[in-house]
């Protein structure tokens, strides 16, 4: 039973932005689980669900990045849609994106933990991201244009 309510909330959010562990029980409850608060808590821990957040500001469940280190593409969706070119700077990358879409794929970078990153800053079409030292800042570069190749 524990299987298929996985199963079918991992189904409800990528099916839909569900901001609330009250939101998500009761979307259980609709497709017939009996569950408490306690009983979603439990499951959105154990499927390692996190709070992501949209481009409106409004945070809903995720899934978060696996033991084996696979990336959440939720992040990767993001940055594809919003990243326009990068150029090391020293240990800086200067991102450009899409106008309105710095702050979301700078949140996606920092959410995707990547090796050598310290943190981003983000305006409104541009990120600084800050990285350990220029010889880093190229493998950085590298790994975030694969990502969006």
């Amino acid at each position: 039973m524990k299987n298929e309510r996985h199963k079918k909330i991992l189904q409800m959010i990528g099916e839909s932005h569900i901001e609330t562990q009250e939101e998500l029980a009761g979307k259980l409850r609709e497709a017939g689980y009996d569950v408490t608060q306690a009983t979603v808590s439990r499951d959105i821990r154990q499927l390692r669900l996190t709070k992501l957040t949209d481009l409106y500001g409004r945070q809903y469940y995720g899934v978060g990045q696996t033991a084996e280190g696979q990336y959440n593409s939720k992040y990767i969706r993001v940055l594809k849609d919003g990243y326009l070119s990068a150029r090391a700077a020293g240990n800086l990358l200067v991102i450009k994106t899409v106008a309105g879409m710095a702050m979301a794929v700078a949140a996606a970078i920092d959410a995707l933990d990547l090796e050598h990153v310290l943190g981003c800053i983000a305006g409104d079409d541009t990120i600084f991201c800050a990285v350990e030292d220029a010889q880093a800042s190229e493998k950085v570069l590298g790994i975030l244009r694969a990502f969006v190749s």
